[in-house]
């Protein structure tokens, strides 16, 4: 009996251990669980890869081979899904977005009972929310969705994910919400939280309150997400752990939140671009861990920056922010001096003290900072002198002090050691003088230069010679003068912007310019440049040559020259001959500026192809012929200036066409006939010129839509009629009126006393008759100096009308 149980207890063991090998060698294949590989599987089937090569190695038994997915070495079980798109908004990889995955998550998932990592950021799920079954998902430790162009709620079943410790919701084009914080206080294990543009602007004022819930919390991440009103004050502190806080680019009006000063753990502090207002607490610098502070573009943060940093006076070497890498206090209102104690923060990479309002000179000891790579201190009130001291800055990359009163002599010495400069902006300093030798070659090569109103001259800077990576350089009102030697056109395989107007250049251009950019912006505008326009420009998107002496034809006959442009003035030259039919192959273009020239012929029906222009001013030349009725083709413009030129014909009809105008100058003309009845369509315009002209007929009432209308000049014309009462009720916006020397007749009307803002009114040299209505005596904006000196209301001679002591 004994021998039989023995034997049976044998028996069952066998079968058990058969049994496992049986289950094992059923659901296992190399190291997959068959249940995992079927469950990734139907998730696949879901999801559409737009490069079909993704989930290319999705085949085959061994599902842990896959790409992406990541298995438990002792079981085989799937703990991760790492499906992100590496190329997201990489500009490196142009076709970033061909590698996004779509279609739907199918709820499969859940039968990856031990999946504690899923990452699915960068992809395009558009227009579909997060599903609820990711709730379900108990075991997650790690969930990243951000970029994914999930739309909608976020679904409250997330807050039964107890174990989860990083959770990204983010999305720059973000069409999540919540309304209701209230389950987040489930995730009791919650480490990083990252919900950066979810729009949070439902949840009340007592958000804070809600995540200090979380007290393993040490990554808060809530920029833009639309929460306003003021920052909450915690009575305790519960994520005591919490070093990272950013909360920029919300509405927050308060004060800057004191209790973060009880945050001994904190690295990082981001509240930038909100409307915090009052002083900088100096406790800030009693953070000993604090690595990155910002809080700039606040706009109303005050106080003394050296009361900021006032603990810095007597410190150690282990003194208030001894770890303190960035610092960005811009655009506030900070005053007072910079404090010589600054320098002491050793490791400061980055420092933006810009658009405050701090005065006095820049301390010496600035100049011995050994790590800082970025100093920005523009658009302040600082003056004296830029301490030579900043030569020893070596590893400066970035240097700003436009816009300030800094004065005196830059010299070699100021630059002998920053050979990993970069960008250097100091336009603005009208006192500022280079003084280097004609020889010098600067340990630099400079990519971003703005010396603009500081003094480079006399002749152009030979030390530019030396710098092959300058892409943006400008270098107006620095007292240049002479011609631009012939090696500067060698740098232009890097430029894509000179900016030097309002110097003495003389001399030609060269027959070419050649950009390899493909969008130069190019101003050469008020010097002495003389000759022809160079015949070929190509790789230039905005091209400023007005207010010099060239002469000669515009050169667009010669095949693609110009075809880059979008902005083009060659107003206040010498320039000659006809507008070419060849402008309206320049389809980019935006704006258009020849006037002030000596171009005769026609105006061009080929500039209707310009169909993106906003400006086109062809105003003081000879030209001669009618509006082309192809100008209405035009609906983008914004600005109409033929004025000063000897057109004849009438106006087009189809000028009403161009909806978007805003000012209209046809005057100084021979244009005759009616006004058209279709102007009245401009419903956007604020100044019609259309004086000196032998326009005829009465104004019709049509006209009554322009309703923005702040300037009607329609003098020296052939106008008839009564003046109109419902002008006094359509032109409220109204400043000057000016309808002299006409033909109207007949009495005043009293409705013009309603133009409340008008300054100007001339209504001499007509027919009109009667007394002038007393109530336009009440106009407080009337100038009556002005109008009895300059344009008098009524000219005795031409009109006749009761006599008043105000003329």
């Amino acid at each position: 009996m004994e021998k039989i149980s023995i034997l049976g207890f044998l028996f069952v063991i066998l079968c058990l251990i058969t049994r496992d090998l049986a289950c094992k060698s059923e659901t296992l294949e190399g190291n997959c669980l068959k249940a995992d590989r079927e469950a990734l599987l139907d998730f696949k089937n879901g999801l559409k890869d737009s490069s079909n090569n993704r989930l290319s190695s999705w085949i085959g038994g061994n599902c842990c081979q896959w790409e992406g997915i990541g298995c438990e070495n002792n079981t085989g079980v799937v703990i991760s899904i790492n499906l992100h798109n590496p190329y997201y908004l990489e500009e490196a990889y142009e076709n970033w977005s061909s590698m996004n995955l779509s279609g739907e998550i199918r709820p499969s998932l859940i039968e990856l009972k031990s999946l504690r990592s899923l990452d699915l950021s960068g992809n395009s799920f558009e227009n579909i929310p997060i599903p609820k079954f990711f709730g379900s998902l108990k075991n997650l430790q790690y969930l990243n969705l951000s970029n994914c162009g999930f739309r909608g709620a976020i679904p409250p079943t997330l807050g039964n994910l107890s174990n989860l410790q990083f959770l990204d919701l983010s999305s720059i084009e973000s069409q999540l919400f919540v309304k209701d914080l209230e389950w987040m206080t489930n995730l009791v294990s919650l480490r990083h939280l990252k919900l950066n543009y979810v729009n949070l602007s439902m949840v009340g004022s007592h958000w804070m309150e809600v995540f200090n819930k979380l007290s393993f919390l040490t990554e808060l991440h809530l920029q833009h997400c639309g929460l306003s009103s003021s920052i909450s004050s915690l009575n305790s502190i519960n994520f005591t752990s919490l070093s990272v806080i950013s909360i920029s680019g919300n509405s927050f009006r308060s004060k800057f939140p004191i209790w973060l000063l009880n945050l001994s753990s904190l690295v990082y502090i981001d509240v930038s671009f909100n409307q915090l207002y009052g002083q900088i607490s100096p406790g800030l610098g009693e953070l000993p861990n604090l690595q990155h502070l910002d809080l700039s573009w606040n706009k109303n943060l005050t106080g003394s920056f050296s009361e900021f940093l006032e603990e810095i006076k007597n410190c150690s070497s282990e003194g208030p922010l001894p770890e303190l890498g960035y610092l960005d206090l811009s655009s506030n209102q900070l005053v007072g001096r910079l404090p010589e104690q600054l320098s002491q923060l050793e490791k400061l990479t980055y420092l933006d003290l810009s658009h405050n309002k701090l005065q006095g000179p820049i301390p010496a000891s600035f100049g011995t900072f050994k790590n800082l790579n970025e100093m920005r201190l523009g658009w302040n009130e600082l003056n004296g002198s830029l301490p030579v001291s900043f030569g020893q800055l070596s590893e400066l990359v970035v240097l700003e002090v436009y816009g300030n009163r800094l004065t005196g002599i830059l010299s070699e010495e100021h630059f002998s050691k920053l050979s990993k400069l970069k960008t250097l902006l100091m336009d603005g300093n009208s006192g500022l003088v280079l003084n280097v030798c004609s020889t010098w070659v600067p340990p630099f090569q400079i990519a971003d230069l703005i010396m603009a109103s500081c003094n480079l001259g006399p002749s152009f800077p030979t030390w530019l010679r030396s710098q092959k990576e300058v892409s943006y350089l400008y270098l107006s009102n620095a007292s240049i003068s002479g011609s631009i030697p012939k090696w500067f056109w060698n740098m232009s395989f890097h430029l894509q912007t000179i900016i030097l107007y309002d110097n003495q250049l003389q001399g030609q251009l060269p027959n070419s310019l050649k950009f390899p950019s493909g969008d130069a912006v190019i101003d050469f505008s008020s010097n002495l440049f003389e000759g022809p326009i160079p015949f070929s420009i190509k790789g230039v998107s905005s091209l400023d040559l007005s207010h010099n002496k060239f002469s000669g034809p515009i050169p667009l006959s010669r095949g693609e020259s110009m075809l880059d442009l979008n902005y083009l003035s060659l107003s206040e030259n010498q320039i000659t001959g006809t507008i070419p039919d060849s402008i309206g192959h320049i389809t980019s273009l935006r704006v258009i500026d020849f006037s002030g020239n000596n171009l005769t012929g026609s105006i061009p029906s080929t500039i209707n192809n310009c169909f993106s222009l906003i400006v086109l001013d062809l105003g003081n030349n000879n030209l001669s012929g009618t509006i082309p009725d192809s100008i209405g083709h035009i609906t983008s413009l914004q600005v109409i200036d033929f004025s000063r030129n000897n057109l004849t014909g009438s106006i087009p009809y189809t000028i009403g066409n161009c909806s978007s105008l805003i000012i209209l100058d046809l005057g100084n003309n021979n244009l005759s006939g009616m006004i058209p009845k279709s102007l009245g369509q401009l419903q956007w315009l604020e100044s019609l010129h259309l004086n000196d002209n032998k326009l005829s007929g009465e104004l019709l009432s049509s006209f009554q839509n322009l309703s923005r209308l702040e300037l009607l000049d329609l003098s020296y014309n052939q106008l008839s009629g009564k003046v109109p009462s419902w002008i006094g009720t359509a032109f409220i916006n109204l400043v000057i009126l000016n309808l002299r020397s006409n033909v109207f007749f007949g009495r005043l009307p009293f409705q013009l006393s309603n133009l409340s803002s008008l300054h100007v009114l001339d209504l001499a040299q007509n027919n009109l008759m009667g007394e002038i209505p007393v109530t336009l005596f009440e106009l407080k904006a009337m100038v009556p100096e002005y109008n009895k000196n300059i344009y008098p209301l009524y000219d005795h001679v031409s009109n006749s009308c009761m006599k008043n002591d105000w003329w």
